[in-house]
């Protein structure tokens, strides 16, 4: 089933802790060797399955207890949870996600370099993640019993692993969510909504324009509204300017006949407000846009579709309380909105290797050095928050 057992092998050399019966990756070469065993496993959403296996098996290797989660009983893609000690509800909570965007590109190794899809966004997390609990517990600095690892599906597109991991019933009073964060701690990140527009027109000969209705015509002036609305769209001092991609954008069949059909998707990343404030926004500004193309008695709705895919969320504030650490806002979204809280004061943090301006592109990478440091990083995460937790308690 491994692609490369040699590989395989060589990430489960352990060593054992004082903890009885638990064995752990913990040397640099172990490090590598895990993130390369991940990153070489083409995991692109709704491809999990094999990426999934290989971390369970890994999981189990090294004395954890694992549970799949399956999303639903068709498609096999599952989440992993796996806690090392007897008590499967711990305070403090470690997560990530293994999928990745497409397309996948091979893992390269060179000049203290490793290169491939998902060697920072998420694989790096991941790898740093357990080596760093794996260090703390054969260190005796923590316990077995004080910690549980989550690695969801899908976060890519929309987040449905997470969303489901809900059903866990988890009651954290810490979690770590793990992102290319450059070493360094977010305090927050802009909020996300989803937006597919499609245009409805009337098929026609191009030389006789004006007995159909162009769908791409209809996209555009509505895609122009959207464009000219997204500078006066709500600000932040502290996440800057709401801003608009268009994403895809397609339509017709040949250049001569008049569009019946066009569609855009595109992604709206919220600086302030609410998902509900945009969608109106939004919705007033394209449907005044195309009141030309209407007819007597229609509605905007006869010639665009606006769908919002989902529900989508205003900016999220994040915990970055911990010293020695730079703090900074990210752009992009995460999967901390589609985990709900289920203690009340519940600390949450984001934290990780690489940056994300190499993520999701043909250059993507990360250094050694990068991921040595983000281990070092996560342990020292997740010492602060044990301490802080146990204070609490024995203040109670």
């Amino acid at each position: 089933m491994w692609r490369n057992a040699a590989l395989f092998l060589s990430a489960l050399v352990c060593c054992k802790s004082a903890a009885s019966g638990f064995a752990s990756l913990s040397s640099t070469g172990d490090l590598f060797a895990f993130h390369k065993n991940l990153t070489e496993i083409d995991s692109i959403t709704y491809k999990e399955q094999e990426v999934g296996e290989w971390l369970i098996s890994s999981l189990e290797q090294q004395g954890y207890n694992v549970e799949k989660q399956y999303m639903d009983d068709e498609s096999g893609r599952f989440n992993v949870y796996a806690y090392p000690g007897e008590t499967r509800e711990t305070d403090t909570l470690v997560s990530s996600h293994i999928d990745t965007v497409p397309p996948f590109y091979p893992y390269r190794h060179e000049n203290k370099t490793i290169h491939g899809r998902g060697s920072v966004d998420d694989k790096a997390s991941v790898a740093a993640q357990v080596i760093a609990v794996n260090n703390l517990i054969s260190a005796q600095k923590i316990s077995q019993d004080d910690i549980a690892l989550l690695f969801v599906v899908g976060e890519e597109v929309g987040g449905d692993g997470m969303r489901k991991a809900n059903d866990l019933n988890l009651k954290p009073k810490s979690i770590i969510f793990g992102e290319p964060t450059e070493g360094k701690l977010v305090s927050g990140h802009k909020g996300n909504l989803g937006l597919e527009i499609k245009a409805k027109g009337k098929a026609a000969h191009s030389g006789y324009p004006w007995l159909g209705r162009s769908a791409n015509e209809v996209l555009t002036r509505a895609l122009a509204a959207l464009m000219e609305l997204g500078p006066n769209l709500p600000k932040s001092d502290k996440y800057g300017v709401t801003t608009i991609n268009l994403g895809r954008i397609e339509g017709g069949v040949a250049a001569n006949v008049v569009a019946e059909s066009a569609s855009a998707t595109i992604a709206i990343r919220i600086a302030k407000g609410t998902p509900e404030d945009m969608k109106d926004e939004i919705t007033k500004a394209i449907h005044l846009a195309v009141k030309t193309f209407l007819d007597d008695g229609q509605s905007p709705e006869d010639v665009i579709e606006l769908n919002f895919p989902s529900r989508g969320y205003g900016p999220i504030d994040i915990d970055a309380d911990i010293p020695g650490f730079e703090v900074f806002t990210v752009n992009y979204g995460t999967d901390i909105p589609n985990l709900e809280q289920t203690v009340l004061g519940q600390k949450r943090y984001l934290y990780g290797p690489g940056t994300i301006t190499v993520a999701h592109s043909d250059h993507e990478a990360i250094t050694e050095a990068q991921l040595e440091e983000a281990v070092g990083g996560y342990e020292k995460i997740i010492l602060h928050v044990l301490k802080e937790e146990r204070v609490v308690k024995s203040d109670l």
